[in-house]
This record gives C-alpha cells, structure tokens and sequence, in this order.
C-alpha cells in the first residue's frame, strides 16, 4: 500500500503560519493599546535592549515581579518579536510551497511592515516622540488586516476549483459594501489614534472637532454593518463563508458601539443632558482606573476585529463573485464564437451557390454559342 506525498501545491503550512500569524497580532494589540491606555510607551526607556539586558534574555522574576507598566511594555515587544518570527516562517512557506508569484511578494510585504512597524515602535521609545506613538498605532490594525487577508488567500475556500464554485450564485453588491465597511473602519482607527494622542498644544476646540467626526462616522459604519448583514444574510444562501463574518460583524458592531459609550463616560464622565439623574451626579471617574483601562483597550481592540472581518467578508465575497463570473464569460464568448461560425459559414456556402449558378450559365452560354 503506498500513499501519496502532498505537493507543495497541497501544503497547508502556508495556511497555517499565516492563521498563527493571525491568532499572534490580534494580541498584540490588544497589549498596544494597554500600553498607550496606561501610559507605559516609555517605561522602558532602551531599545531594544531592555534596561540594557537582551530583550529575550531579561530576567523572568524581575519581568513578573516589576512594576505593571514595565510588565506591559516588555510583553508587547515580546509579542512584537513572535509576529516578527511567524511573518519570516510565513514567508518562506509561501516562497516554497505556494506557486503564486503575487501571493509569494505579498508574503515579503508581510514582512516588511512588521520590520517597519518594530522600527516605529523603538524609535518612538528612542525619541520619545508623541506622533511616532500614533502612527505605530495605525499601522498595527493595517498589519492585522493584511494577515487576515494572507490567511484568505491561502485558504481552502480561495483555492477551491472553478467547477466547484461555477454554479455558486451570485451575491452582488457584498464584496464592494464589505469593503466600505473596511475603509469606514479603518477610518474610525485613524480618528481614534488622533482623539488618544492628543497633542499637548491642541486646543479644546481641536479636540471637540475630532470627537464630532468620530462620533458621525461611528453613525455611518453601523449603518453600513446592518446594510451588509442583511444583505448578506439574505442573498448568502446559507453559505457560513459569508453568513458568519457577517453576523460577526454586526455582533462586533453593537459591542463597540456599548463600548465606546462607556470609555467615554469612564474617560470624561457623563453627557450634560444625563446630569439630572442619581446614577450621573453619584459617578466618579478614576484616573488609570482598572474599568477605564479595561473598556477603553476593549474599544480599540474591537475597532481592529471590526476591520478585519470586514476584510476577510469582502476577500471572500469577492472570490465568489468573480467564480461565479467566469462561466458567464465563458458562455457569452462560446456564444459569440458561434455566432461568428454561422456567419462565416453562411457567407461560404453563399459564395459556393453563386459560383455553381455562375458555372451553370458559362456551360449554357457556350452550348448556344456552338449550336
């Protein structure tokens, strides 16, 4: 009895670096966004060297038994450093098993926003500078959408051959709306980097401006996310590829928004229009408080799940619409070759029948001619 080996087009190590990959980063910023909560970016002051041992070799009692700032800080570089190994093992399996040459440069891109977001972070220990702070902050959600998007691509489902998916039916609209949601929520990302590093020198009137736009395009993202879950559950035909992002993401959407309420009223109290109640006059808020730290990493942290679903609904239900696409096309230029074959074959056989009728009146014409 032999058994077959896999192929390096079979090979689900692709895959499973990049879900591990996946499974590393949310983590990871969930701890970045504690350390930017809890004002730890710089309790650690070196880098990258920590207090001036070698990151990997800093001494487990004093890491567990230091302060809590420190703990924090060294645990997201920690995390940092695994998504750094798992981005180059992603890599090189796509390098080796995987023959799509796009997805093998996507791999290297992997690669070097990880490189380029570890550079973020240590020079904005290095310089201690507010806006490095904001940007390693941005760029973080972008590198875990991008590997959510590489565990799509090296997917089962994306994989799937044609003449499974030829008569899949169509769920039109889905992939584009998926992919407004994406942008809205990235963009809510954006607003709530610059609402959580707000600049010394800003003034009052900056910051209410900032709050304001957070607030409307929070309203424009869940409008969208109920939009794309009724779509999607009603033209998804039952398929859990497309039902279950959807229903994430419109679960993922009330919490934030219940989220974003709450690390505002532990932030910065209740709304003027709630202070005739007990409940509002009764509330204190606690500065570095463990609610307040807790919801408002929350909030970030499922800002980011919010994008990423978005991403991985719109990948999928892109692939969907572009299979389902293809037979069309195929029929459409079958039918149009045909039709170019009868009319050429009609134009021969026209041309025959002209020249038989022609030869016939040549032989009349000439037997008149010799009678």
């Amino acid at each position: 009895m032999t058994t077959e080996t896999p192929t390096p087009r079979d090979s689900r190590w692709p895959h499973r670096f990049a879900v591990l990959l996946v499974c590393a980063t949310f983590p990871l910023i969930w701890v970045g966004g504690l350390v930017t909560t809890t004002e730890s970016g710089m309790a650690v002051p070196d880098y990258p060297s920590t207090f001036g041992h070698n990151m990997f070799l800093y001494p487990l009692s004093t890491w567990l038994g230091g302060s809590w700032q420190v703990f924090i800080e060294h645990g997201h570089r920690l995390l940092g450093a695994l998504s750094g190994l798992l981005s180059i093992a992603l890599c090189i399996a796509l390098w080796r098993c995987d023959e799509r040459r796009w997805l093998r440069w996507l791999g290297v891109v992997v690669l070097a926003v990880v490189v380029f977001q570890g550079l973020l972070g240590g020079f904005r220990v290095i310089e201690n500078e507010r806006l490095l702070a904001m940007v390693h902050g941005c760029v973080g959600p972008a590198f875990f959408g991008l590997t959510v998007a590489l565990a799509v691509f090296t997917s089962r489902y994306w994989r799937r051959e044609e003449r499974e998916e030829s008569h899949s039916s169509r769920t039109p609209l889905v992939g584009r709306l998926a992919l407004v949601v994406a942008g809205l929520a990235f963009m809510q990302i954006l607003l709530g980097a610059q609402v959580r590093h707000v600049p010394v020198t800003a003034s009052a009137a900056w910051f209410q401006t900032a709050i304001v736009f957070h607030v409307v395009i929070a309203l424009a993202l869940t409008a969208h996310v109920l939009w794309l879950g009724a779509r999607t559950l009603r033209r998804g035909n039952r398929r859990k590829e497309l039902v279950r992002p959807a229903a994430w993401l419109m679960g993922l959407m009330l919490v934030q928004l219940a989220l974003g309420g709450g690390a505002w009223v532990l932030n910065y109290g209740w709304p003027e229009w709630f202070q005739d109640y007990a409940f509002a006059q009764t509330h204190l808020n606690v500065a570095r408080g463990s609610g307040q730290n807790l919801v408002t990493t929350a909030h970030v942290a499922v800002g980011s799940l919010i994008f990423a679903f978005a991403v991985m609904l719109g990948l999928r239900a892109g692939r969907r619409e572009a299979l389902s696409d293809k037979p069309r096309m195929t029929r459409m230029y079958a039918d149009n070759t045909e039709d170019k074959t009868g009319d050429a074959t009609d134009r021969t056989t026209s041309v025959v029948k002209k020249s038989v009728a022609a030869g016939r009146l040549s032989k009349r014409l000439l037997a008149e001619v010799r009678g």
